[in-house]
């Protein structure tokens, strides 16, 4: 499976962003896919994922404000952010896995590019 992320981009405190994921290769339709984000200096965190069912979960960090969803018939998963806050600031990783929902990045095999994010205050 091949991912492809984009929809970054500089947007002020409060404001909204689309974050996309085309995927290519193996038919991911049976796939969870996952958003994951990397901070200057940090580690990658979960952010949310997605299960083929439309099953979704998110980190605390953003559940309310974050939404995944999914387009299966364009392969393509989004990731819709509101309230944007400075703390969001990040490199934006699309992944996927073949297995259940998870939260844990090491069971997620397949990665694209990052997108950044810049969120102003």
């Amino acid at each position: 499976v091949q991912l492809q992320a984009s929809g970054g981009g500089l947007v002020q405190a409060g404001g909204s962003l689309r974050l996309s994921c085309a995927a290519s290769g193996r038919t991911p339709g049976g796939y969870t896919f996952g958003w994951f984000r990397q901070s200057q200096g940090k580690e990658r965190e979960f952010v949310a994922a997605i299960h083929w069912s439309a099953r979704t979960t998110y980190s605390d960090s953003v559940k309310g404000r974050f939404t995944v969803s999914r387009d299966n018939a364009k392969n393509t998963v989004y990731l819709q952010m509101n309230s944007l806050k400075p703390e969001d600031t990040a490199v934006y990783y699309c992944a996927a896995n073949d297995g259940g929902l998870s939260t844990v990045l090491r069971t997620y095999h397949y990665w694209g590019q990052g997108t950044q994010v810049t969120v102003s205050s």
